[in-house]
C-alpha cells in the first residue's frame, strides 16, 4: 500500500549560488557518505548532484506529509548503487522507497513513492 507521494522541482542555478553564497550549504544537505560522493565530481556534474540531492530530500519528506524540520537533511541519505541509480540507503521510516530524480537544463526534479513494507 502507498504511504505517500512527493514531488520536487527545483532550479540547479539556484543550488549553485546557495553553494556559493553560504559556506556550509552542502553540509547542511548533503551526509558525510554524499559529500564524499560529491567531493569526486567536478564543475557542473558537482552542482547536478547536490541539487538532485535537495530535490530528492524534499520529495522525501513531502511524500511523508511533514516538510524539512521534522525530518532533516541529515536524516536522509541517498547513494548510487551498483548501477548508478540513486537509492535511500538511510532514512527515520521503515518503508519502501520509489526514487526518481531528472535533469534536464537549469532543472532537476526528483518524485519519492513511499510503499508499506511487505511483512509476508
Amino acid at each position: 500500500m502507498i504511504i505517500g507521494h512527493g514531488i520536487d522541482l527545483q532550479e540547479i542555478t539556484a543550488i549553485a549560488a546557495a553553494m556559493e553564497g553560504k559556506p556550509r550549504f552542502v553540509e547542511k544537505v548533503l551526509t558525510e557518505s554524499e559529500r564524499e560522493r560529491f567531493s569526486i565530481l567536478s564543475g557542473r556534474r558537482q552542482v547536478e548532484f547536490l541539487a538532485g540531492r535537495w530535490a530528492a530530500k524534499e520529495a522525501f519528506v513531502k511524500a511523508m506529509g511533514t516538510g524539512i524540520g521534522k525530518i532533516g537533511f541529515q536524516d536522509l541519505e541517498i547513494l548510487p548503487d551498483e548501477k548508478g541509480r540513486p537509492v535511500v540507503t538511510k532514512s527515520p521510516v521503515v518503508c519502501k522507497v520509489w526514487l526518481s530524480i531528472s535533469h534536464s537544463g537549469n532543472f532537476v526534479q526528483a518524485s519519492v513513492i513511499l510503499e508499506e513494507e511487505d511483512e509476508s
